[in-house]
Protein backbone atom coordinates (compact mmCIF):
# COMPACT_ATOMS: atom_id res chain seq x y z
CA UNK A 1 0.00 0.00 0.00
CA UNK A 2 2.61 2.28 0.67
CA UNK A 3 4.59 1.46 -2.46
CA UNK A 4 0.91 2.67 -4.47
CA UNK A 5 1.02 5.52 -2.73
CA UNK A 6 4.63 6.40 -3.30
CA UNK A 7 4.04 5.98 -6.93
CA UNK A 8 0.60 7.59 -7.56
CA UNK A 9 0.90 10.49 -5.28
CA UNK A 10 -2.76 9.88 -3.76
CA UNK A 11 -5.42 6.59 -4.44
CA UNK A 12 -8.72 5.92 -3.23
CA UNK A 13 -9.86 2.96 -1.24
CA UNK A 14 -11.17 1.10 -4.45
CA UNK A 15 -8.06 1.77 -6.43
CA UNK A 16 -5.87 0.51 -3.47
CA UNK A 17 -8.09 -2.64 -3.22
CA UNK A 18 -8.12 -3.10 -6.88
CA UNK A 19 -4.00 -3.08 -7.27
CA UNK A 20 -3.48 -5.30 -4.13
CA UNK A 21 -6.37 -7.48 -5.09
CA UNK A 22 -8.19 -7.59 -1.96
CA UNK A 23 -11.98 -6.95 -0.97
CA UNK A 24 -12.54 -3.43 -0.47
CA UNK A 25 -13.17 -3.58 3.20
CA UNK A 26 -9.68 -4.88 3.85
CA UNK A 27 -7.81 -2.41 1.79
CA UNK A 28 -10.27 0.16 3.95
CA UNK A 29 -8.97 -1.26 7.57
CA UNK A 30 -5.22 -1.66 6.15
CA UNK A 31 -5.54 1.91 5.21
CA UNK A 32 -7.28 3.10 8.46
CA UNK A 33 -4.25 1.16 10.54
CA UNK A 34 -1.64 3.01 8.57
CA UNK A 35 -3.57 6.49 8.84
CA UNK A 36 -3.97 5.75 12.77
CA UNK A 37 0.10 5.40 12.93
CA UNK A 38 0.75 8.61 10.85
CA UNK A 39 2.09 6.75 8.01
CA UNK A 40 -0.97 7.68 5.78
CA UNK A 41 -3.12 10.18 5.62
CA UNK A 42 -6.64 10.79 3.71
CA UNK A 43 -7.25 14.03 1.90
CA UNK A 44 -10.69 15.75 3.25
CA UNK A 45 -11.71 16.86 -0.09
CA UNK A 46 -11.18 13.91 -2.20
CA UNK A 47 -11.40 10.89 -0.05
CA UNK A 48 -8.21 9.83 -1.18
CA UNK A 49 -5.19 8.88 0.83
CA UNK A 50 -1.43 9.85 0.46
CA UNK A 51 2.28 9.28 2.30
CA UNK A 52 1.54 11.05 5.80
CA UNK A 53 4.42 12.44 7.80
CA UNK A 54 5.03 9.49 10.46
CA UNK A 55 7.21 8.12 7.71
CA UNK A 56 9.40 10.42 8.21
CA UNK A 57 11.05 9.18 11.08
CA UNK A 58 11.18 5.81 9.81
CA UNK A 59 13.02 6.61 7.37
CA UNK A 60 15.28 8.79 9.28
CA UNK A 61 16.04 5.08 11.35
CA UNK A 62 16.85 3.24 7.32
CA UNK A 63 19.17 6.06 6.85
CA UNK A 64 20.93 5.95 9.90
CA UNK A 65 21.97 2.60 9.38
CA UNK A 66 23.45 3.05 5.73
CA UNK A 67 25.03 6.14 6.59
CA UNK A 68 27.11 4.30 9.24
CA UNK A 69 29.20 3.14 6.15
CA UNK A 70 29.41 6.38 5.09
CA UNK A 71 30.45 8.04 7.95
CA UNK A 72 32.65 5.92 9.75
CA UNK A 73 34.80 4.63 6.44
CA UNK A 74 37.51 6.57 7.12
CA UNK A 75 37.64 5.94 10.46
CA UNK A 76 37.80 2.34 9.92
CA UNK A 77 40.43 2.16 7.29
CA UNK A 78 42.64 4.37 9.75
CA UNK A 79 41.66 1.62 12.37
CA UNK A 80 42.84 -0.78 10.56
CA UNK A 81 46.11 0.72 9.18
CA UNK A 82 46.76 1.34 13.08
CA UNK A 83 45.90 -2.24 13.97
CA UNK A 84 47.22 -3.96 11.24
CA UNK A 85 44.00 -6.15 11.17
CA UNK A 86 40.21 -6.19 9.47
CA UNK A 87 37.78 -3.78 10.50
CA UNK A 88 33.78 -4.77 9.88
CA UNK A 89 30.89 -2.88 10.94
CA UNK A 90 27.97 -4.74 11.09
CA UNK A 91 24.30 -3.94 11.64
CA UNK A 92 21.03 -6.91 12.59
CA UNK A 93 19.25 -8.06 9.81
CA UNK A 94 16.89 -10.21 11.18
CA UNK A 95 18.47 -12.90 13.38
CA UNK A 96 22.02 -12.17 11.76
CA UNK A 97 24.26 -9.60 11.92
CA UNK A 98 25.10 -8.29 8.00
CA UNK A 99 28.44 -7.18 7.13
CA UNK A 100 28.13 -3.29 5.26
CA UNK A 101 31.63 -2.37 5.34
CA UNK A 102 35.44 -3.13 5.82
CA UNK A 103 38.79 -2.05 5.75
CA UNK A 104 41.85 -4.35 5.77
CA UNK A 105 44.65 -3.67 7.60
CA UNK A 106 48.60 -4.15 5.76
CA UNK A 107 48.70 -7.77 7.51
CA UNK A 108 45.59 -8.53 6.15
CA UNK A 109 45.85 -9.30 2.41
CA UNK A 110 44.26 -12.65 2.21
CA UNK A 111 42.05 -12.63 4.95
CA UNK A 112 38.00 -12.73 4.30
CA UNK A 113 35.70 -10.35 2.34
CA UNK A 114 32.86 -10.56 5.07
CA UNK A 115 31.13 -7.39 3.41
CA UNK A 116 27.37 -8.68 2.81
CA UNK A 117 28.12 -11.59 4.66
CA UNK A 118 24.99 -12.73 7.45
CA UNK A 119 26.92 -14.26 10.45
CA UNK A 120 25.12 -15.62 13.93
CA UNK A 121 24.40 -13.43 16.30
CA UNK A 122 25.60 -15.76 19.92
CA UNK A 123 29.11 -16.44 18.55
CA UNK A 124 30.65 -13.61 17.17
CA UNK A 125 32.01 -10.12 18.85
CA UNK A 126 29.52 -7.87 16.29
CA UNK A 127 26.25 -10.03 17.28
CA UNK A 128 27.03 -10.01 20.81
CA UNK A 129 27.04 -6.10 20.82
CA UNK A 130 24.16 -5.99 18.37
CA UNK A 131 22.12 -8.41 20.81
CA UNK A 132 23.23 -7.07 24.08
CA UNK A 133 21.24 -3.99 23.30
CA UNK A 134 18.09 -5.35 22.56
CA UNK A 135 15.06 -5.43 24.69
CA UNK A 136 15.00 -9.15 26.70
CA UNK A 137 12.11 -10.52 25.04
CA UNK A 138 13.23 -9.02 20.96
CA UNK A 139 17.08 -10.95 22.19
CA UNK A 140 15.00 -14.24 23.12
CA UNK A 141 13.23 -14.54 20.05
CA UNK A 142 16.17 -13.55 18.11
CA UNK A 143 18.26 -16.59 19.79
CA UNK A 144 15.15 -18.74 19.12
CA UNK A 145 15.26 -18.33 15.43
CA UNK A 146 19.07 -18.34 15.03
CA UNK A 147 19.33 -21.38 16.79
CA UNK A 148 22.41 -20.82 18.87
CA UNK A 149 24.29 -23.33 16.88
CA UNK A 150 27.53 -24.23 17.82
CA UNK A 151 30.08 -24.17 14.91
CA UNK A 152 33.31 -24.26 17.70
CA UNK A 153 34.32 -26.05 20.94
CA UNK A 154 34.16 -22.45 22.16
CA UNK A 155 30.62 -21.45 21.14
CA UNK A 156 28.18 -20.32 23.54
CA UNK A 157 25.09 -22.20 23.13
CA UNK A 158 23.42 -22.13 26.81
CA UNK A 159 20.89 -18.62 26.40
CA UNK A 160 21.69 -18.47 30.47
CA UNK A 161 25.00 -17.98 29.97
CA UNK A 162 25.11 -16.14 26.92
CA UNK A 163 22.69 -13.98 29.12
CA UNK A 164 25.63 -13.45 31.68
CA UNK A 165 27.86 -12.64 28.90
CA UNK A 166 25.48 -9.62 27.29
CA UNK A 167 25.30 -8.11 30.71
CA UNK A 168 29.17 -7.72 30.91
CA UNK A 169 28.76 -6.98 27.32
CA UNK A 170 26.97 -3.86 28.02
CA UNK A 171 28.82 -3.05 31.31
CA UNK A 172 31.82 -2.73 29.72
CA UNK A 173 31.19 -1.29 26.28
CA UNK A 174 32.74 -4.31 24.37
CA UNK A 175 31.96 -7.87 22.93
CA UNK A 176 34.87 -10.56 22.64
CA UNK A 177 34.53 -13.98 20.60
CA UNK A 178 37.86 -16.02 20.79
CA UNK A 179 37.49 -18.93 18.23
CA UNK A 180 33.20 -19.09 18.65
CA UNK A 181 32.53 -18.67 15.31
CA UNK A 182 35.49 -20.31 13.45
CA UNK A 183 38.53 -21.70 14.37
CA UNK A 184 41.81 -19.60 14.50
CA UNK A 185 39.38 -16.50 14.61
CA UNK A 186 39.44 -13.47 17.26
CA UNK A 187 37.19 -10.42 17.45
CA UNK A 188 36.25 -8.09 19.58
CA UNK A 189 33.31 -5.18 18.87
CA UNK A 190 32.17 -2.10 20.19
CA UNK A 191 28.66 -0.40 19.73
CA UNK A 192 28.42 2.61 17.33
CA UNK A 193 24.94 5.23 18.84
CA UNK A 194 22.88 7.53 16.40
CA UNK A 195 21.52 10.99 17.74
CA UNK A 196 19.32 9.08 20.10
CA UNK A 197 21.86 6.93 21.93
CA UNK A 198 20.31 3.98 20.52
CA UNK A 199 22.66 0.89 18.85
CA UNK A 200 22.74 1.11 15.40
CA UNK A 201 26.09 -0.73 14.41
CA UNK A 202 28.69 -2.81 15.72
CA UNK A 203 32.25 -2.23 14.79
CA UNK A 204 34.85 -4.56 15.63
CA UNK A 205 38.62 -6.03 14.43
CA UNK A 206 39.45 -9.68 13.83
CA UNK A 207 42.43 -11.85 12.81
CA UNK A 208 44.03 -14.98 12.98
CA UNK A 209 44.46 -16.24 16.69
CA UNK A 210 48.01 -16.63 16.47
CA UNK A 211 48.49 -13.02 15.54
CA UNK A 212 45.42 -11.47 17.20
CA UNK A 213 46.10 -13.30 20.70
CA UNK A 214 44.14 -12.80 23.76
CA UNK A 215 46.62 -10.63 24.80
CA UNK A 216 46.59 -8.58 22.28
CA UNK A 217 43.03 -8.40 21.50
CA UNK A 218 42.96 -6.85 25.16
CA UNK A 219 45.49 -3.96 24.22
CA UNK A 220 43.15 -3.16 21.40
CA UNK A 221 39.58 -2.94 23.18
CA UNK A 222 40.08 0.92 24.08
CA UNK A 223 41.32 1.96 20.73
CA UNK A 224 38.59 0.00 18.83
CA UNK A 225 36.04 1.77 21.59
CA UNK A 226 37.58 4.84 20.82
CA UNK A 227 37.16 4.57 17.18
CA UNK A 228 33.54 3.42 17.49
CA UNK A 229 32.88 6.59 19.94
CA UNK A 230 34.36 8.74 16.91
CA UNK A 231 32.02 7.30 14.82
CA UNK A 232 29.15 7.53 16.93
CA UNK A 233 30.14 10.76 17.12
CA UNK A 234 29.80 11.64 13.54
CA UNK A 235 26.22 9.79 13.55
CA UNK A 236 25.53 12.85 16.07
CA UNK A 237 25.49 11.27 19.54
CA UNK A 238 27.24 13.47 21.82
CA UNK A 239 26.29 11.74 25.28
CA UNK A 240 28.84 10.24 27.54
Amino acid sequence: MLEILARRGEAGVSEVASEIEVHKSTAFRLLGALEGRGLVEQSADRGKYRLGFGLIPLAGAVSDRLDVTQQGRAICHRMAEEMGETINVAVLQEHWAVNVDQARGPSTVATHNWIGRLTPLHCTSSGKVLLAHLPAEHRAGLLAASGMTRLTSGTVTSAAALDVELARVREDGYALAVEEYETGLNAVAAPVLDRAGEVIAAVSVSGPSYRLTEERLATLIEPLKAGAAEISKKMGWFGE
